[in-house]
């Protein structure tokens, strides 16, 4: 009697947890991390992998002081799904570890931007650690170490949301 029980107890609070649902992993927006190879040398340094970015994204890069180079090249992108209480890895790289940008949700975006909380770390260490309001128009900029005869630079950003999306 007393197993019958407690199968029936056992099988209830299965069926009950099959029936919650893990607001947590709901996918509140994306986030973009890049990194780019930016320098006043030869943007070839920077290898095949790097493209030249467009004049409209430089033009956009420029505008900040500690930013203005000669040369900017696009060496990697990730995207991925902002959850609401979960946090998440982005490795631009490839899926190398050389650079990865942990992230998570600290408020819903609203108004088109969100407050993250960020960790960046290069070759297995956390260099970075903060909290930053980004949205798709003003990404959050990090000048990373010296690479390659210039420097890394690393973008965080929520990526756009589609057009006619909510």
């Amino acid at each position: 009697m007393i197993l019958r029980c407690m199968a029936a107890l056992m099988l209830l609070a299965a069926s009950f947890a099959r029936g919650q649902e893990d607001t947590g992993k709901e996918v509140v927006g994306n986030v973009v991390v890049r990194v780019f190879h930016v320098t006043d040398g030869d943007p070839k340094a920077a290898g095949d992998k790097a493209k030249p970015l467009a004049q409209a994204a430089v033009d956009k890069l420029q505008k900040e002081e500690h930013l203005k180079f000669a040369h900017y090249s696009g060496i990697g992108v990730d995207t991925k799904p902002l959850y609401r209480s979960y946090e998440n890895w982005a490795q631009p790289l490839g899926g190398s570890d050389e650079v990865m940008v942990r992230f998570e949700a600290q408020s819903k975006p609203t108004g088109g931007s969100a407050r993250l909380g960020l960790e960046l770390w290069l070759s297995r260490k956390k260099v970075l650690k903060t909290d930053a309001e980004v949205s798709a128009e003003k990404p959050l900029y990090v000048l990373g170490p010296a690479w390659r005869g210039g420097r890394l630079l690393i973008s965080v950003a929520l990526a756009p949301k589609p057009k006619g999306g909510s």
